[in-house]
């Protein structure tokens, strides 16, 4: 079969697609860039936010006239996990095949072109990308994923229910995969997972698979996400500021600065530890970027809540952050509660926050203006290839002028900065022959 893969959501499922791609190929099947020359269009979705699953399924609806007749519809991912038969009542698709069911795709999608109308949706706790073959071709920046599942279950979010319990890859597996991605040209590797900070290996926990995978020949940036403040240890801050290809970047939601808004969320620390987590990570690593989530409208939030949240936005001055006004995920704890924030309030302190924080990553990103940074180029920029585009180690992006290949540590003098990137110079090619050296 020829098969369309189409991706929605966090880069989780971007790298599910990757290893969904790569089993329908073992099994013969041939993936296509069109929908509209494909047997199969299979769609991996998100529902962790109520404004993604209902655009997913939109789309599914929109794919259906442009497909051709005979072609399967198959859902995958967490809103086929969450919906599972509810979703052939909705949509016009002919296969719903859930977060644990990706082995099993290739014959199921075989199956569907038959018969039509099936669900595959059991949570077995086995898949855990494992068996993931070793790639054969890589990007510069690349990711890898070295858990499954959470097993936090804060009240607001569905994760849990559709992903599973923890399960971390073999430490092994997540080597192979990685010496594997840099032999083929990676250069930047994420590490993934719902909460990577819990990994476990038999007795190694996260800091010592950090340190492990940080030392394999010609990688040359290491970062992971996403950590849960509940978890970021000592050992894991030292392992990051020690560690030469590890970058100084931590991404580490706080979702509120309220203490009885973390209390009702279920995060399990409160906001004074928070801040002590930012003043361990400033304190090792004085240049490290700090960046966040941040939910407001949680039921019960009152407007004193809402200012503990810009306060603390204010203290902690985040690089960036993802912002959310809270939606009742069915099935979560949360959704018993009384959903008393109106929408008006919740979209008026969203806005409040988006120009706070746009406001702080500007002044953050103007006092480097005149700095000479080390970037890795990614390529031409997509919106105007007449410029490259790259990443410095705090993981802001940056558009310069000059010559570079993909891969290609870079020295770049920032000479203007918004609140979304830098824009510079090249001035040289990187004199630093360990990973880790500049800015």
């Amino acid at each position: 079969m020829k098969v369309y893969i189409e991706t929605y959501g966090c880069q989780m499922n971007e790298y599910d697609s990757h290893v969904v791609g790569e089993r329908l190929e073992r099994a013969g099947h041939v993936l296509v860039r069109e929908p509209d020359c494909a047997d199969a269009v299979v769609v991996n979705t998100c529902s962790v936010r109520e404004r993604a699953e209902m655009r997913v399924l939109g789309r599914l609806r929109h794919l259906r006239g442009l497909i051709p007749s005979g072609c399967v519809l198959a859902v995958i991912g967490c809103v086929a996990q969450r919906l599972r038969k509810e979703l052939l009542s909705l949509t016009p698709v002919d296969l719903v095949v859930g977060t644990d069911g990706y082995e099993r795709l290739p014959e199921l999608l075989e199956a569907a072109a038959e018969t039509g109308g099936t669900v595959w949706t059991p949570v077995d706790g086995e898949e855990s990308y494992d068996d993931r073959p070793a790639p054969g071709s890589a990007s510069t920046t690349e990711f890898v994923a070295v858990m499954r599942g959470c097993n936090n279950y804060c009240t607001y979010c569905i994760v849990p229910y559709v992903r599973g319990r923890e399960r971390s890859r073999p430490e092994a597996s997540i080597l192979s995969e990685v010496e594997a991605l840099v032999e083929h040209g990676a250069r930047d590797v994420t590490l993934l997972g719902q909460n990577v900070n819990s990994y476990r290996s038999g007795e190694r926990g996260f800091p010592e698979l950090l340190r492990r995978v940080g030392a394999t020949p010609g990688l040359r940036r290491l970062r992971f996400a996403t950590s849960h403040p509940k978890d970021l240890s000592g050992d894991l801050i030292d392992a990051v500021a020690s560690i030469g290809t590890a970058c100084e970047h931590i991404h580490l939601p706080v979702q509120s600065g309220s203490d009885a808004v973390l209390e009702a969320m279920g995060r399990s620390y409160d906001r004074r530890r928070y801040l002590d987590l930012v003043k361990s990570v400033r304190e090792r690593m004085p240049t490290a970027a700090i960046t966040t989530d941040v939910i407001v409208g949680f039921p019960g939030e009152s407007e004193l809540d809402y200012e503990a949240t810009v306060s603390l936005m204010r203290s902690v001055r985040f690089d960036s952050a993802f912002m959310f006004r809270y939606s009742t995920r069915r099935g979560t704890a949360a959704a018993s509660l009384d959903d008393d924030v109106t929408d008006p309030v919740k979209i008026e302190r969203l806005q409040r926050i988006i120009e706070l924080q746009k406001s702080i990553t500007w002044e953050i990103n103007e006092q480097l203006v005149g700095d000479e940074l080390e970037v890795l180029c990614e390529g031409p920029s997509h919106r105007d290839p007449g410029v490259l585009f790259g990443r410095t180690r705090t993981n802001k992006g940056v558009v310069f002028d000059g010559s570079a290949a993909p891969g290609d540590l870079v020295r770049v003098r920032v000479t203007e900065a918004s609140a979304w990137t830098l824009r510079g110079t090249m001035t040289a090619r990187s004199s630093s022959t360990e990973p880790g050296n500049g800015p």
